[in-house]
């Protein structure tokens, strides 16, 4: 079974928007929760990576803003590969976890690693061996001393839901389940991209939310739902490219997915 975004119930998505604010915390970034529906995510794992913000040496003051830069980044593949794991339940065999999220992850963090250490190496000596802290693995009991684990926010605050309530989500069509087999070798770049139209629908819902009452009737299609589809479309494109750079066929007709509508 395939489940989109869109049909996350939306005090979950909601939330993911409203509470998407990251705190890091002793080395560890943690998104704040309510416990109002922590139950509903209980069964999901999260992904649990080595820390590499206290594992590198002293940082020059020149490598300083792109160092922090890519440890950010390194938090933003957490949160993208653990949305991941709570929009793909169900789906694929015994090993889809690893070869769609944990083994794209760990892609994705050794190359954002390496800019870090050549960050670094361009004004000191060039760290060694930070890419043994790019495998991550999975916990269904919270992230151990030495490690990240960035969470996926599964509710609100009674305040976040009063504001929020009687606002309309967006409603866009599944990507991921009319795409063909996507070959081993554009899996990443297609999981990246898939993971760019869930942050895509997540802005637009937090625009929903945090423009109530602006603009006259064709706000929301001029302003949210019309610049969302042509983001989409250029999305939706990347994929097709990535597909096609293999494969030697491009899927035809993704740019039919680019349309949103609005929930409620």
């Amino acid at each position: 079974m395939r489940i989109s975004y869109a049909a996350v119930p939306r005090k979950f998505r909601v939330a993911a928007v409203v509470l998407g604010a990251t705190a890091v915390l002793g080395g560890a970034a943690v998104v704040a929760t309510h416990s109002g529906t922590a139950n509903a995510a209980a069964a999901v794992p999260t992904v649990v990576c080595p820390s590499v913000r206290d594992k590198l040496p002293a940082v020059p003051a020149a490598s300083q803003a792109e160092v922090t830069r890519n440890l950010t980044l390194l938090d933003t593949q957490i949160a993208e590969a653990n949305r991941r794991l709570v929009t793909t339940q169900g789906q694929g065999g015994p090993n889809f976890v690893n070869n769609a999220i944990l083994g794209p992850l760990k892609d994705k963090r050794v190359s954002t690693i390496d800019r870090i250490a050549i960050s670094i190496g361009r004004h000191a000596a060039k760290p060694a061996g930070l890419d043994a802290l790019a495998p991550c693995s999975l916990s269904t009991a919270g992230a151990a001393p030495g490690t990240v684990s960035v969470s996926v926010p599964t509710s609100t605050s009674t305040s976040t839901s009063a504001s929020a309530a009687g606002v309309p989500t967006v409603n866009c069509p599944s990507v991921e389940g009319k795409l063909p087999a996507v070959p081993a070798a554009a899996q990443a770049g297609v999981t990246a991209e898939l993971a760019n139209l869930a942050k895509e629908i997540g802005e637009a819902d937090n625009r929903l939310v945090t423009s109530q009452g602006q603009g006259g009737p064709n706000f929301i299609n001029n302003a949210i739902l019309g610049p969302l589809k042509d983001k989409r479309i250029a999305v939706l494109d990347r994929i097709a490219i990535d597909i096609g750079r293999v494969t030697g066929s491009k899927p035809a007709g993704l740019a039919a997915l680019a349309p949103c509508t609005l929930n409620g």
